[in-house]
């Protein structure tokens, strides 16, 4: 990838990204997704995405597996608000799936 010369335009942009990355790679992102030594890549982030590709509640389940995960890697009260959290995500999920549903059935009905 090159570099444009003429990047001033984009400074703050460049910051932002920065940061993100330094969040990532030493931050949360580190310490709440990677296992050690484990590339960005094979992260849950893109992991979690790939299994659930083509899911009709994707979004929803995937800040769930996500918030699962974390679970484990925080004490007490945090990781028990982390499955809280998972289980209002899931129920998004529900809803998604029967709204889904119920619109199928209409369909098949002729309504």
């Amino acid at each position: 990838m090159s570099k444009n010369t003429d990047s001033a335009q984009y400074q703050q942009l460049e910051g932002v990204l920065s940061a993100a990355f330094n969040q990532a790679s030493a931050g949360k992102g580190k310490e709440r997704h990677a296992e050690e030594g484990e590339p960005f890549e094979k992260q849950q982030i893109c992991e979690i995405a790939r299994r659930l590709k083509g899911h009709p509640a994707a979004g929803p389940l995937f800040q769930a597996v996500k918030k699962i995960y974390e679970s484990g890697r925080l004490p007490g009260q945090r990781g028990i608000d982390e499955l809280l959290g998972a289980i209002v995500y899931i129920s998004a999920a529900v809803i998604l799936m029967e709204e889904e549903k119920n619109k199928q059935e209409a369909i098949e009905n002729g309504r």
